[in-house]
Parts: structure tokens; sequence; C-alpha cells
């Protein structure tokens, strides 16, 4: 899972660590450096010479060395004690790991973001040898990364506790996986020890009623459904007022899979909001499909506002973008992660998770 990102990332490290260990160069003529940044004098082969580490020489004064091998071992790391990271030290590892990103169908304004935030936690810094170098980038870059993953909004667990029954409905275009995600959730609660209810409020479709039919059958979920051309706002209204009637703990409401530019179905989806006031509304989409997955939460969000985040095929997402962008872009947290095709393929998402499958 994400494994493009996390190779990308990995290789980024890697290159500003070998930068910054060899980027040690000769000042130009008339550069002041100062002692601790500057590197020593080729000492000549015959003359073994020893230099003063605790009252260092003024810069006027021939500076000495000393041969040593030590446990850090030989090489040209072992010629400084401390090194600080310059901009052109890392501006050629920050633009490649821009387009990099933009590559794996991360959004360009999360992009521009880690970058920046890299760029800030780097240029300036103090950092002694090799190791060091790349323990620090890697965790100044797994900061960044986390910044952008951390968006505040639902715990769905608190939801279900508090309200009884707890409406949640789903949005989303076709093909994304939506009605197979309503199941997975419905698990999800039955696991928790509540009693869900599904409404069949996609009428668009016939096929879409006997698609939620069957997996309410399989869950043994009590469904509410209409006919084939019915109000889908009537049905979700029944399906509540059961819900109520019952004592059910969930009703999960699934609607019709259109595009974000159908301007009368996105309005008829906006009935629905207004006729039930669902405590939630969750956007479904396709991990695989990357920055498109964000211009459509971005449009419902727009249309009928988006609470939440389900991304589906997270298996089969090597690239990552869409899991790294949405919830930034849209500012709205991704709560579930599908991964597989049971109904217990489904898991909460956590910053935390994302960031040690991309870093470890």
């Amino acid at each position: 899972m994400f494994e493009s990102l996390k190779k990308k990332f990995t290789e980024t490290v890697g290159k500003i660590t070998e930068k910054v260990s060899s980027g040690a160069e000769a000042p130009s003529e008339g550069e002041k450096v100062s002692p601790e940044e500057s590197s020593p004098e080729p000492v000549a082969a015959d003359a073994t010479q020893k230099i003063e580490t605790e009252n260092p020489i003024p810069e006027a004064e021939d500076n000495e060395t000393e041969d040593r091998s030590d446990e850090e071992g030989s090489g040209f790391l072992s010629f400084f004690r401390e090194k600080k990271i310059s901009e052109k030290d890392v501006e050629d590892v920050l633009w490649e790991l821009e387009m990099a990103l933009l590559e794996s169908d991360v959004a360009l304004e999360v992009a521009e973001r880690i970058v920046e935030e890299l760029r800030e936690e780097l240029v300036g810094k103090k950092v002694k040898r090799s190791t060091e170098i790349s323990d620090y980038t890697r965790e100044a870059l797994k900061k960044a990364v986390m910044d952008v993953l951390s968006v505040d909004g639902v715990k769905i667990r608190e939801l279900a506790e508090k309200r009884k029954p707890l409406v949640i409905m789903f949005v989303g275009i076709n093909g994304t996986g939506k009605t197979t995600t309503i199941a997975k959730v419905a698990r999800y609660f039955m696991r928790m020890g509540l009693e869900p209810v599904m409404a069949a409020a996609d009428t668009f479709r016939a096929g879409a009623i006997e698609q939620i039919h069957e997996h309410a059958d399989k869950l043994g979920v009590k469904i509410i459904s209409h006919r084939k051309g019915a109000d889908p706002a009537a049905v979700a209204f029944d399906a509540v007022s059961h819900a109520k009637a019952q004592g059910k703990d969930v009703v999960l409401i699934d609607t019709a899979g259109r595009m974000q530019t159908n301007v009368n179905l996105m309005d008829e989806m906006a009935k629905i909001k207004r006729v039930v006031k669902p405590d939630l509304i969750v956007f479904v989409g396709d991990a695989l499909t990357g920055n498109d997955a964000i211009e459509q939460a971005t449009k419902f969000d727009e249309t009928v506002g988006i609470d939440a985040v389900i991304l589906t095929k997270a298996d089969a997402d090597a690239r990552g973008g869409a899991a790294l962008s949405i919830g930034y872009m849209i500012r709205k947290p991704i709560i579930f992660l599908g991964t597989g095709q049971g109904y217990d393929d489904i898991m909460e998402f956590r910053p935390e998770w994302m960031a040690d499958q991309l870093f470890t």
C-alpha cells in the first residue's frame, strides 16, 4: 500500500543525506567561513600534525590536521564536527521531490506545503554526521506529512454512542464501491454491538436497489426501499422513521452515484439532506483515481456539504496521492479506508498509521 510514495520519500532522504554529507565545498575567493564550517587544508603525506580542538587557531594562522582512525571511521565525513545545511544543499532535491509528489497524484497545494515545510526544517540546521542527517531529514519529512494528514473532525465511534439513531448519508459517483462500502460500515457498527438499518435511496437504477438488498440480506440488516423511480428523499425519511420507531441505532442512506457536474441530480441529493437532516454526510471516493477523487469531493462539498471521507481500494493504491491530499484539500477527515472485497475489509483511518506506512 502506497509503495510508490514510500519509495519517493526514501529516495529524498537518501539524496539529501548524500548532498549534505558531501556538500562541503571550498569557499569562493574572499568568502569568510567559520572554523566549524570550513574544511581543513590538505596535509602532506610526510607531515603528520595535530589540530588543537579546544582552542581553535585563528583564521590567519595555518590550520593543522590530525590524522586519526577512530570509531567513526575514515573518509570525507571525519573532517567536520558540525555542518550547517544550506539552501544549495537541498534545493535540487526538494524540486525533485515536488515533481515526484505530483507524479503520485498528490495535489499541487499539498506538494508545495510538504516541500516548503521540509525546507524550513532543514535549511540552517546544524548536523554532525550522515546518520544524524538521515534521521533528522526523515523526521522532518514525516512531520510535514503528518501536518497535511491531520484534519480535525469526525469521531464516528463517539457520535454513534451519543446519537440515536445516528443518520449517515453516503454520496459519490458510480464505480467507487459506495454501496459495498455502506455494507462494510454496517458490519463495522454491528461489531460495536449496534443495530443498523439501510435505506435504498438510489432509486434511479433498479440494479442499485437489488444490489443493496443483496448486501442487507447477507448481513441480516433491515432495509427500507421503494420502487424504482420513487422519491429518494421519501425513502430516506421512511428509514429514519423506522429506526426511531424500532429503536435502531444507525441509519445508512445510499444515494444515486452521479457525476458531480449533474446539477439536477445534485439538487436531488440536497433535498435528501433537507428532509432527513443527516448527522454525517460521507463522501466515498476511489483512491486509485487520485486528483479526480479530490475534484469530486470538492464539488460534493460545495453542493451538499461533506463531513468526512471514505477511500475505497486503498489496498491497491501504490501512489497514495488521494489519501495524502484529500483531507487537506477539503479540510475534512478521512474516517475509513476500504482494504478489500470482504465486509470486514475496512479500517479506521489514523494519520499516524499512514505516516508509519510511508516511513518504516
